[in-house]
């Protein structure tokens, strides 16, 4: 940014009673976040933290639509390949990390900005939940595990349905791990996952600016089902065989994720790959929609209409951001925070 020789950028230390700001730009998968992200980091001068859940998974990079080292335009990237599919990585490990993240990079001068779709673990980091420490029940897990290999993941998913409808709205049915562990929370404590998310405070540490991005069903349907047909070119179907070569268990999370489970189908001779490609389809359209469930429940999201112009909704987030963090300043990328 262009500072007048009169006027200081006070944004972090310089006052120790303002809050870290802190960035965040979140919406439905397919919508254009990484776009917009990589714009708004170079002009904000901001690292960008990965808000997506299996993003974190080394070898997992055609169907969690990561972006590529080589098209990240020189901006550093967090908590991108930094554990192995088999490994579990909870919402916990995401906000410790992320806050890690989070201060490393502001004492580097710099703006942290997470981008992602992921609700739970964004909003865990934003306004810094509190995750109780319940332990497990490793048979518990097990019964579980068995009764969705005997009756498919869809039954197990309307056990959680049937004692907690909002955590069913927002988890996939191949979430196996995720399913589980909200039944666990049930069965040890006797309170829905809900019900311990909606006592979380909703007070942030940060000063936070929240852009949400939206569109027009229709066209994020499209663009969704054009995202699905360019995984299938770019080797979804030999990244997937790849990660069943290294015979991993049901439950690990390579075999849940969004696009693997669908074509580790096809791969095990379940389905034909015309049927696995169109579940695919299905499955991320639907995941879209408890994507957008879950934000509206969050607050202070300021959103653009990704439909309308793509230069005139840049220059609207960067008149959201400079209101925000209270710069009245011209945009450029050449002063830190």
């Amino acid at each position: 940014m262009i500072i007048d020789s009169n006027e200081e950028l006070d944004l972090q230390n310089q006052n120790p009673k303002r809050k870290q700001p802190l960035l965040v730009l979140i919406g439905p998968t397919a919508v254009g976040k990484t776009r917009m992200s990589l714009d708004i980091a170079k002009m904000w001068d901001a690292e960008i933290i990965s808000g997506d859940s299996m993003q974190v998974y080394r070898g997992m990079d055609i169907g969690t639509a990561k972006i590529p080292i080589d098209e990240r335009e020189g901006i550093p990237h967090h908590l991108i390949d930094i554990m192995e599919p088999d490994i579990p990585y909870s919402a916990a490990d995401f906000q410790a990390g992320a806050t890690s993240a989070i201060e490393q990079i502001a004492a580097r001068g710099h703006l942290p900005f997470i981008v992602g779709g992921t609700g739970l673990y964004v909003e865990s980091v934003c306004y810094q939940f509190q995750f109780a420490d319940i332990g497990s029940d490793e048979a518990f897990r097990q019964e579980q595990e068995r009764y969705a290999a005997e009756n498919g993941a869809e039954m197990l998913h309307a056990r959680l349905a049937a004692i907690d409808p909002p955590a069913a709205e927002r988890l996939h049915p191949n979430d196996l791990r995720r399913v589980i562990r909200a039944l666990e929370v049930f069965h040890m404590t006797g309170q829905t996952f809900s019900e311990q998310q909606a006592g979380q405070s909703k007070v942030s540490p940060y000063e936070l600016c929240i852009i949400g991005l939206t569109m027009d069903r229709a066209e994020l349907y499209r663009r969704i089902e054009q995202r699905v047909d360019l995984m299938m070119e770019q080797g979804l179907v030999e990244e997937v065989r790849l990660l069943l070569e290294r015979e991993m268990p049901p439950a690990a999370v390579a075999m849940q994720g969004l696009g693997y489970k669908e074509i580790a189908e096809y791969l095990q001779g379940n389905c034909t790959l015309e049927a696995a490609v169109e579940r695919l389809k299905r499955d991320t359209r639907r995941f879209a929609k408890r994507q957008l469930s879950w934000f509206r429940h969050m607050n202070d999201i300021h959103w653009i209409d990704m439909g309308e112009n793509f230069h005139n909704n840049l220059q609207t987030v960067h008149a959201i951001i400079a209101g925000k963090f209270q710069v009245n300043l011209e945009y450029t990328s050449n002063q830190s925070f």
